[in-house]
């Protein structure tokens, strides 16, 4: 084994962990697991809070000089500015993963995102320091942006090497159990603020709370995934090149065409995951007078179902296949996008309809979404592949689907946010038919 190999994995500080968690045994996919959905809710709670305090939160507190409806599209211009710099974060996280370990990187990373999240909870309005409080919200997003770019582990993809072969969707779909969670976290605590405080005191201090909880999930997190990064068996895989960081530009040459379409093969349940968390709650904090606690509730319910579908998703795509799957999901959503408009504008029961159809598709789709071209990446670009595809596929099918939803649904109506939609289904079609090698490798 030549010295390369491993450098990345024989830090001072990695020796030291594995002297803490040694084991002989093999790892467990159920400890796994474990790891991954803690990992992943901690970093969805950072992206929903964020996103639940640009809708309702930072137009009043950074933007009060605009409009309502401008201050919420500059608030949802920053939400964008993460999925920007998380392919920024990737390339300078994997340089450091190879040279001082994935512990050290994830270390570095998460304690960036608990930062950069726990200081917008410190953040001055416009009244105290004027622009400079967007100019500070700015930075912070960018820094949640590139921390999230180094928080890959290959967990997931350590996950799926270590689940049975009948059961990888139900494997498949465990990472995806985070975001659901955290939206059912980060709408209640939020709820729970709007409920007991008073709109003035809400804006003043009581929205800071779910920022500083971000933080601190972040830290139970970290430890939850180094206890699994610095195992012998991860270290194993890393040895035989099964989660080795490859270099970002030799893997974009050499998987591009991978990349790309891993990147557009979960449009649709990309798109649809910010039609049914961010942007009808824009929408009711801006055109309608309900109270945005019992929206929020509504959307913790409506993610209870997700996650409910997600679990079912694995269930299905071990019987059907993912591809299929996320194919027939895919046309659930161009049918659902065609009523989602009519939904949302159609009053208190058809805004619950509108959130538990979204969230049961939702939950189908993006269950499966996760990797879904991982097995056309050569095991020596699998780590660093699969983390440029999710960044792509983040940047194109959700970062800013909250600003072009709403800018869309202001200038041509409501409707228009469902052609939107649908155009995430259709290019989700077209790149899973592109990707033929999938229907013969489908794991």
């Amino acid at each position: 084994m030549n010295a390369a190999t491993t450098t990345p994995s024989s830090t001072s500080l990695e020796r030291d962990a594995r002297q803490v968690t040694a084991r002989d045994h093999r790892v467990a996919p159920g400890e796994i697991a474990i790891g991954v959905i803690i990992g992943r809710t901690s970093e969805f709670f950072d992206f929903f809070v964020y996103a639940i305090a640009s809708c309702i939160v930072f137009p009043a507190h950074v933007f009060p000089y605009l409009s309502p409806l401008a201050g919420t599209l500059w608030s949802f211009a920053i939400f964008a500015l993460a999925f920007i710099t998380r392919p920024i974060g990737s390339f300078i996280f994997m340089a450091v993963d190879r040279a001082y370990g994935r512990g050290v990187k994830l270390t570095i990373a998460l304690f960036l995102l608990g930062g950069s999240t726990a200081f917008i909870a410190f953040l001055p309005g416009y009244e105290t320091i004027g622009i400079w409080s967007a100019v500070l919200l700015a930075i912070f997003r960018a820094g949640q942006g590139l921390a999230l770019g180094g928080t890959w582990d290959g967990l997931a993809s350590l996950l799926s090497l270590n689940a049975p072969q009948n059961k990888r969707g139900w494997y498949a779909m465990m990472p995806q159990l985070g975001a659901p969670l955290a939206l059912v976290v980060a709408s209640g605590l939020f709820a729970f603020f709007l409920s007991v405080l008073s709109r003035a005191d809400f804006l003043e201090w009581g929205w800071r709370y779910p920022f500083f909880v971000a933080f601190a999930i972040n830290v139970v997190a970290l430890f939850a995934r180094l206890r699994i990064v610095v195992t012998h068996e991860f270290e194993r895989l890393f040895e035989a090149r099964e989660l080795q960081p490859s270099p970002v530009l030799e893997t974009v040459r050499s998987d591009g065409r991978n990349i790309i379409i891993g990147a557009f093969a979960p449009l649709a349940s990309f798109a649809l995951f910010h039609m049914v968390s961010v942007f009808p709650l824009s929408w009711i904090a801006l055109y309608t007078k309900q109270p945005l606690e019992r929206f929020l509730v509504i959307e913790a319910i409506g993610a209870t179902v997700g996650v409910l579908a997600i679990i079912v998703s694995g269930f299905v795509a071990d019987m059907v296949g993912r591809r299929k799957l996320l194919a027939w999901s895919a046309l659930g959503i161009g049918i659902f996008s065609i009523a989602a408009p009519l939904l949302l504008n159609g009053g208190e029961l058809a805004e619950i309809a509108f959130m538990i159809l979204g969230f049961m598709l939702l939950g189908l789709s993006f269950g499966q979404s996760s990797g879904v071209v991982a097995s056309n990446f050569s095991t020596a670009t699998r780590y660093t592949g699969s983390a440029l595809t999710s960044d792509l596929a983040w940047l194109v099918g959700a970062g800013f689907a909250p600003l072009v939803a709403l800018a869309l649904s202001v200038t041509f109506g409501l409707a228009a946010s469902g052609v939107y939609l649908l155009s995430g289904a259709i290019v989700t079609g077209l790149a899973l038919f592109i990707n033929k090698e999938l229907a013969g490798k489908d794991r």
